[in-house]
């Protein structure tokens, strides 16, 4: 399902980038040398993992806010599965 990354055809790299999002967002305070090693495994430099870090880190926090704030998601972030699916390559393409 394209909901769901461990379902999905990821190269290696991509996998274990999600699988650091994942365990980062849901288990912060278990992070340890291995997930960061895991990276440097993939190709992951320094730099890279870095910025990975800071972007997952940010969306949690924003998450976080609008959650704790009470905060709808706009309609237009929210389409149906369908429209998702019909849209996503077309709009992948445009950027």
């Amino acid at each position: 399902m394209i909901y769901d990354y461990r379902t999905a055809t990821l190269s290696p790299p991509d996998r274990a980038l999600c699988d650091f999002a994942v365990k980062l967002t849901l288990a912060p305070a278990a992070m340890g040398e291995t997930d960061i090693a895991s990276l440097r495994a993939h190709g992951f430099d320094d730099e890279a993992i870095t910025v990975a870090t800071q972007v997952i880190a940010y969306f949690n926090y924003i998450n976080r806010i609008a959650d704790g704030l009470g905060v709808e998601p706009e309609a237009w972030m929210t389409p149906p599965k369908e429209e998702w699916q019909r849209r996503r390559g077309r709009d992948f393409l445009a950027t």
